[in-house]
């Protein structure tokens, strides 16, 4: 479903990602892993297309998203590590904003405030001013599901949940999942990663150290009783 090959992007002398190759299966929950400051948003940005690459490609259902990033862009849905909406527009209001963007029929806020899993209902009316960064996170996810699309990109998902947020969260993400919904998320919470992921790519200062299945990483952690840290450095180590 999505082909990352050779991906770099550098800030002046900086390389944020530096060749990093891995592949999405379609219908797969896939982790990018790694510390703050590995690439793991820098990646997530280049196949929505909002970050142009260095060198290397990306293609989502066989269309380029470095040469056509508007044709690939309609198989995603994306949820960028810190939302941002207006203060003075409600919940449903910028809903509403973004069903008219995507040409998606009004109904669909519905579709998604009430026929889920996931608890989105409380806020609706609720300007953005008044949101927590837990709820705005909410309503980050509930934009993000409008589409209906099958690809989903979300970028740190349960950084501002408190942890009944969080549960309810990878709870919600499974169903997805159980739907077909091809999945990738960033996150440095190796909870997240161990309750959702099937594949996970390790990354450490722009490099793909390791690219592994989740009961691997699991055995890994259980034999050598090792911190998150201490796997980054390992992995590191040997790629």
């Amino acid at each position: 479903m999505i082909s990352v090959q050779h991906l770099t992007k550098a800030f002046g002398k900086f390389k944020a990602v530096d060749h990093v190759s891995f592949d999405v299966r379609e219908g797969e929950t896939f982790a990018l892993l790694g510390p703050n400051g590995s690439g793991k948003s820098t990646i997530l940005k280049s196949i929505v297309g909002l970050i142009k690459p260095t060198g290397g490609d990306i293609t989502i259902g066989g269309v380029s998203a470095v040469k056509t990033p508007q044709a690939s862009r309609k198989a995603l849905s994306y949820l960028p590590q810190r939302v941002g909406f207006h203060d003075c527009l409600t919940a449903r209001e910028v809903l509403e904003f973004y069903c008219r963007l995507r040409k998606l029929p009004i109904s669909r806020i519905d579709d998604v405030v009430h026929g889920s899993e996931f608890n989105f209902n409380g806020f609706s009316e609720k300007r953005v001013a008044e949101l927590s960064g837990g709820m705005k996170q909410k309503l980050g996810l509930a934009v993000a599901c409008l589409a209906d699309a099958p690809v989903l990109l979300l970028d740190e998902p349960t950084v501002s949940l408190d942890p009944a947020g969080a549960i309810a969260f990878r709870a919600f993400l499974k169903t997805l999942k159980e739907k077909g919904k091809t999945i990738v998320f960033t996150s440095h919470v190796l909870a997240d990663v161990e309750m959702l992921a099937d594949r996970v790519a390790v990354l450490v200062d722009g490099r793909l150290t390791a690219l592994v299945g989740i009961d691997e990483l699991r055995q890994r952690i259980a034999e050598r009783k090792q911190s998150l840290e201490e796997i980054y450095l390992d992995y590191a180590k040997t790629a």
